[in-house]
């Protein structure tokens, strides 16, 4: 590994630990988002040949993956600290055989995993 993915690595780690500390105030999407993509981030880079991309790949699905948990953990889909979809909220679509939310502010609809649907 060469020192400059070393060091870009160790300051993602000791960037997360921080960001543990300090994340009380936060819901669990927002903390789960931030933890898992400087870890995805910290990986990609260490993982890829080119450090960049692979932080950058590695960030987006670590932060989505850690958003999605953190949704699941509250028990529905937050967005701005206001609750757009909950358990209750889930409609199934027969042709997809999916659940989605339907966002009560703006009439759009997302896939149960918090991707969006149209």
């Amino acid at each position: 590994m060469s020192a400059i993915k070393t060091a870009f690595c160790a300051a993602v780690a000791s960037l997360s630990l921080a960001a543990c500390s300090t994340t009380d105030s936060w819901d669990p999407s927002q903390r789960n988002a931030a933890i898992g993509g400087a870890l995805g981030a910290a990986a990609g880079a260490a993982i890829a040949d080119d450090d960049l991309s692979g932080a950058l790949i590695g960030g987006a699905l670590g932060a989505a993956v850690g958003y999605y948990t953190g949704c699941q953990e509250q028990g529905g889909c937050f967005v701005g600290g206001k609750q757009v979809a909950g358990r209750d909220d889930l409609v199934y679509d027969n042709q997809a055989r999916r659940y989605y939310y339907v966002d009560r502010g703006t009439g759009r609809t997302y896939w149960e995993s918090g991707e969006f649907r149209g």
